[in-house]
């Protein structure tokens, strides 16, 4: 697994993948304090398109990635990670929404869980599902990230 830390408005990030695409984004302060395994090995440039994507995205000029997606999962959490990726930029659902969308709707909490394990922050933009009542919910990497990104894309919708 090849893996490189990128600097971000929020903190350092981690990203991590292999030649079946990305696997791994995760904030490496909050809440979830992420370390990298030792037998990773460090390669900025294998991943230099997605930091490239982050940085415009971190600036407001990206809205959608384009990066090979691999993270590892149940079929039930690709399921939900698949419907996350379809929450258009600046817009958020509910867990319930997220659960009728995937066929579902009494699963509102297993779709919280599998929100939870999201191994690709941002780019699964677990940070768009929000509570019923419109209020921010759980984020594994602290609700002060989840505001961060939510805030972000708002401003850069006008």
């Amino acid at each position: 697994m090849y893996y490189c830390i990128v600097k971000s408005p929020i903190g350092p990030i981690l990203i991590a993948g292999d030649e079946e695409g990305l696997k791994c984004v995760n904030f490496m302060k909050g809440k979830k304090k992420i370390e990298v395994p030792e037998n990773w090995q460090e390669n900025k440039e294998y991943f230099r398109e997605i930091s490239r994507q982050l940085e415009a995205y971190f600036s407001g000029e990206l809205k959608f990635f384009d990066i090979k997606l691999a993270a590892g999962g149940t079929e039930f959490q690709k399921s939900v990670w698949k419907a996350l990726c379809e929450i258009p930029y600046g817009e958020t659902r509910s867990y319930k929404e997220i659960a009728v969308s995937i066929g579902n709707p009494k699963a509102c909490r297993a779709v919280g869980l599998a929100n939870n394990r999201n191994p690709i922050a941002i780019i699964v933009p677990c940070h768009r599902v929000i509570g019923a009542n419109g209020k921010l919910t759980g984020y594994a990497s602290g609700l002060d990230i989840k505001e961060f990104l939510l805030k972000l894309e708002e401003n850069n919708l006008k």
